[in-house]
């Protein structure tokens, strides 16, 4: 009985892991620039020397993100820029490391840094960018940052720097704790000049709802599946222990 009441039991914690998971990505429905994440468990056999395995767990291997472009959102603000297609802009992590991210709602602090909307570093070629006071902000397709100074016409735009814009391929990245891209190899992703961008507009979340939710249900069916199980393993045990009693 306790192969049945183990295997059922690492079924049931994986369907939880799976819901938490899903749980996540409809809670991040509104959330700019977010990747759904997928969930994926499997069965391991269990062997003892040579042979046929005596029983298979369930076994979580790596989730991974859904690509797929979200909705774009015309919003008409300056400051904050969408990727058209393909890539990522690069950010200073809150560990100090470069990351990388879809979300392009941006803001200009109190010291000029362009910021993301949890307040990290929005990093250009050569580092953080910043912006200097100004009557009119624009970015360009591709990344170039420009401004029309105080007191200044329009011909006077001048340019203040540039996003770093790169194209990492998606199998070499992979999703921190934090939401953020990185290198699975520790390194810094190189500036891709194909990327383009789309100024006054946010790419939204690529999460399905009703597709999500979906899952969250047959999750649940599972769990309550895995449960029975469990109590059957149970139940039997006791029968088993009343018939050694009486013998």
């Amino acid at each position: 009985m306790d192969k049945a009441l183990f295997i059922a039991m690492t079924g049931a914690k994986h369907n939880m892991l799976a819901q938490t998971n899903r749980a996540n990505n409809l809670a991040n429905l509104s959330t700019t620039g977010f990747r759904a994440d997928f969930e994926q468990s499997r069965s391991m056999g269990v062997y003892y020397g040579d042979g046929q395995p005596t029983r298979a767990y369930a076994l979580t291997e790596s989730p991974r993100s859904e690509f797929t472009p979200g909705p774009m959102i015309t919003t008409n603000n300056p400051l904050d820029v969408a990727i058209h297609g393909e890539g990522f802009f690069a950010v200073q992590a809150s560990d100090g490391t470069e990351a990388y991210t879809r979300a392009g709602n941006f803001a200009v602090d109190a010291t000029g840094m362009l910021r993301t909307a949890n307040g990290l570093p929005v990093l250009g070629d050569g580092g953080p960018i910043n912006i200097p006071e100004n009557k009119k902000v624009n970015v360009g397709s591709d990344g170039i940052i420009s401004i029309v100074g105080q007191d200044q016409g329009p011909e006077a735009m001048v340019e203040v720097g540039r996003l770093k814009l790169v194209n990492p391929a998606i199998t070499a990245i992979e999703k921190g704790d934090d939401g953020l891209f990185r290198q699975r190899d520790g390194l810094n992703a190189p500036v891709a000049a194909e990327v383009q961008v789309r100024g006054g507009m946010l790419e939204g979340s690529n999460v399905n709802a009703v597709d999500e939710f979906t899952q969250i249900l047959s999750l649940a069916r599972q769990y309550e599946m895995q449960v029975k199980v469990m109590k059957s393993a149970e139940e039997n045990s006791a029968a088993s222990a009343q018939l050694l009693q009486m013998s």
